[in-house]
């Protein structure tokens, strides 16, 4: 046992032996024992295939596979042949979902008659089935598989329904406002000189007996008896200029429109911004006309008032309220082409709030750091990006392996129905040396294994990160890593159950770029030194080499699910713990294990336990006879404990021993308040600051335990306030 610890540490702590009793893992085929129950995706329901479905609202718009064959099996599957039309609609589910697997495209409505035209072939009761589900599907859609081309698919559908309801609702501005100041034009030609001529009289006539009428004697009396009030000069050019912008505006196809429309998807932030600079002045123009026109259709435009605060309309761009009438824009990016000036284009549009959605894909999270060589770097790009765009306010971020986009639906059409920036980084898994494993299960994968966290972060959804950061999609947020159980078998056919977490070395252990990580043990050599890796990770450090007693192990499993241990290299440890560390962070972002809030809690408990044991060494002591506490409490020594228990309403002071150290009090005076060697504070010097100073800290205390008492200087401006604002506290 001590030659096999000897090789196996070595191997841990350089990744080289000397011993041919390791064998490397790609040579085995193996993958983790948590993948044993995943060989085929295409025989287990879940959320892909989705459908991306048309005509519907943006909030609907996205459906999985198993969420429509459930919906109709709920409608269908009853009565005595309930479990026939069940089994037979779920082997229908299952060759779609195969279909899509094996990158056949199209509608469900398609692949549904194709999936069902080959089953019916086996028996006539199949072909009823699926008849009578066929019949109650009422919705159709593109339908697409987890893999590189869906994150953008996804967000570009959902995108593109948003923009055609934007369309919708703008076309129906554009169109009655054109039809009323038209008519207005109308009134006014038909109430001028011009309009009441025989000629323009008999050309608005219509289809009639024409020679019934005398349009000349016609024309002769409307010129008597028409009033005279016709438009202004300057309305009727305004009016004019107002239909000539709403009609050549090219931000939506409109009937009303003769311009082509311009297009709002790009593969270039640069390429983004510079059509949306280009297109600001027309933009701003044409947000003008429309809030010229509304008052001009009511008839509240005055000259005297309005002509002046137009002429400034838009110096500064345009607020958001004005802004969401117009398209936003949608760029489709991968990781691999931020470094450099798209990187700088992209914090631009996110520092500016420039109303633009940016999808970032990234298909590898295992790279070589661009440091040096043998430094691994686990979402690099990612991380940076989504730290970058935590930090600025406004910006609305969504971050998911593809795996999880579904889940995170409403959070994707939140994010492109939002007035500012959005950010969608998602993690494809489509790239790398993973083989035949399913770009699902290598997001799934990721997910797990806090390699690329899923989160979302809603600025418009409050005030505070805890209403606007969100970690819900991930599995068991609140530990450091997913805890599974596993069945296993032992050397005497018995099986029993283990718990195992899901940690980044599971993950790294997928990829066959990074073998030379891993050691097979062949079972020989197996002893109570091979430890399980989730165990080492947790260990803040080693205790030294010449200390070593056990060594971190994988289990894994080889094509015939036999169970192998596989030694882990010190490396692959130390980045599991660096990604364990960031992890933490984001769960303290989320309010998981907040630091703050338990140091806090701990305070206010010690603090809670201390009072308790006051009280009742206080009631003990009350309770005692007299006899006994006369020689232990001298009335000398007693009677200044008494007086520096009972505190004046009239003094200053502060309950120290419940101080928070929430720095409130030091950052209005660090003159006045200081923090003693238990970093809680009191008042140093009262007359080192003003009394509205000990209020102002008072009211800002987050437990309440400061005490202004009463003011020492008479002449400080505004007392009489000062007084009423610190009786709460007295």
């Amino acid at each position: 046992m001590e030659a096999d610890l000897q090789a196996h540490v070595a191997f841990f702590l350089t990744g080289k032996t000397n011993t041919s009793d390791l064998d490397a893992i790609d040579r085995l085929k193996l993958r983790p024992a948590l993948f044993a129950g995943y060989r085929d995706l295409t025989q287990l329901r879940y959320d892909f295939p989705l459908v991306l479905v048309k005509d519907q609202p943006a909030g609907a718009s996205v459906e999985s596979l198993s969420g429509l064959i459930d919906g109709i099996l709920e409608k269908i599957a009853r009565g005595s042949d309930a479990d026939r039309l069940r089994k037979h609609v779920l082997r229908l589910e299952q060759h779609i979902r195969a279909q899509a697997a094996n990158g056949t495209e199209g509608l469900l409505s398609a692949l549904w008659d194709k999936a069902a035209k080959a089953l019916a072939k086996e028996d006539k009761q199949i072909s009823d089935s699926l008849s009578r589900a066929r019949a109650n599907l009422k919705v159709d859609g593109e339908v697409v598989d987890c893999n590189g081309s869906m994150p953008y698919h996804l967000v570009g559908h959902v995108w593109a329904l948003a923009q055609t309801q934007r369309s919708k609702r703008f076309g129906e501005i554009v169109n009655r406002l054109v039809l009323k100041l038209s008519e207005i034009l109308q009134a006014d030609f038909a109430n001028s000189n011009a309009g009441r001529t025989a000629a323009n009289l008999k050309r608005t006539f219509g289809s009639g007996p024409m020679d019934q009428f005398d349009f000349d004697a016609m024309s002769r009396i409307l010129s008597k008896s028409a009033p005279k009030e016709n438009l202004t000069k300057n309305r009727k050019k305004r009016i004019e200029k107002l239909l000539t912008t709403l009609k050549s505006q090219q931000f939506f196809p409109t009937p009303a429109s003769s311009n082509k429309p311009y297009v709002f998807s790009f593969d270039s932030c640069n390429d983004a911004i510079k059509a949306y600079r280009d297109r600001l002045p027309k933009a701003i123009e044409l947000s003008k006309a429309v809030a010229i026109a509304e008052l001009e259709v009511r008839g509240e435009y005055s000259e005297a008032k309005h002509d002046r605060l137009f002429e400034s309309f838009g110096e500064n761009g345009l607020d958001p309220r004005d802004m969401a009438i117009f398209p936003d824009y949608l760029v489709r990016l991968h990781a691999d082409t931020l470094p450099g000036a798209e990187l700088s284009s992209l914090t631009e549009i996110m520092s500016l709030n420039l109303p633009i959605k940016v999808l970032v894909q990234t298909d590898d999270v295992i790279e070589e750091s661009p440091i040096s060589n043998g430094h691994l770097a686990f979402a690099l790009r990612s991380r940076q990006l989504a730290r970058m765009a935590l930090g600025m306010a406004g910006v609305f971020v969504v971050q998911s392996p593809a795996s999880a986009l579904y889940q995170l639906r409403e959070s994707i059409v939140r994010g492109l129905d939002c007035s500012g920036p959005a950010l969608f980084s998602v993690f494809s898994g489509i790239a790398g040396g993973h083989g035949q494993l399913p770009p699902y299960l290598i997001g799934a994968a990721a997910l797990e294994s806090r390699v690329f966290p899923a989160f979302t972060m809603d600025p418009t959804a409050g005030d505070d990160w805890a209403s606007r950061f969100s970690l819900k999609v991930n599995p068991q947020a609140e530990l450091d890593w997913p805890v599974h159980k596993l069945v296993l078998e032992d050397a005497d056919c018995q099986t029993q159950t283990v718990e195992r977490p899901f940690t980044l070395i599971d993950f790294v252990a997928c990829d066959s770029r990074y073998a030379k990580f891993f050691g097979a043990v062949p079972k020989a050599h197996w002893n109570d030194t091979l430890a399980d890796a989730g165990d080492i990770i947790a260990r803040d450090k080693w205790d030294g080499i010449d200390r070593i007693e056990s060594v971190p192990t994988l289990l894994m499993i080889n094509p015939e699910n036999q169970l192998q241990k596989v030694i882990v290299t010190e490396k692959i440890v130390r980045e599991a713990r660096r990604c364990l560390s960031m992890w933490n962070s984001l769960q303290e972002l989320g309010g998981i294990h907040n630091s703050h809030a338990e140091r806090l809690l701990a305070r206010e408990k010690s603090a809670w336990e201390e009072s308790s044991k006051a009280i009742s060494a206080a009631s003990t002591v009350a309770a005692a006879p007299t006899e006994v506490l006369a020689p232990v409490a001298p009335a000398a020594e007693a009677a200044p404990a008494e007086k520096e228990a009972e505190k004046s309403s009239d003094e200053a002071y502060i309950e120290t021993a419940r101080c928070a150290s929430c720095n409130e009090c030091i950052n209005i005076n660090d003159k006045m308040f200081a923090y003693d060697g238990n970093k809680q504070a009191f008042i140093k010097d009262i007359n080192a600051g003003t009394y509205a100073q000990l209020v102002e800290a008072a009211e800002n205390c987050q437990v309440a335990i400061i005490h202004p008492g009463k003011p020492r200087n008479a002449n400080e401006a505004g007392l009489e306030d000062l007084i009423k604002r610190a009786e709460v506290f007295m």
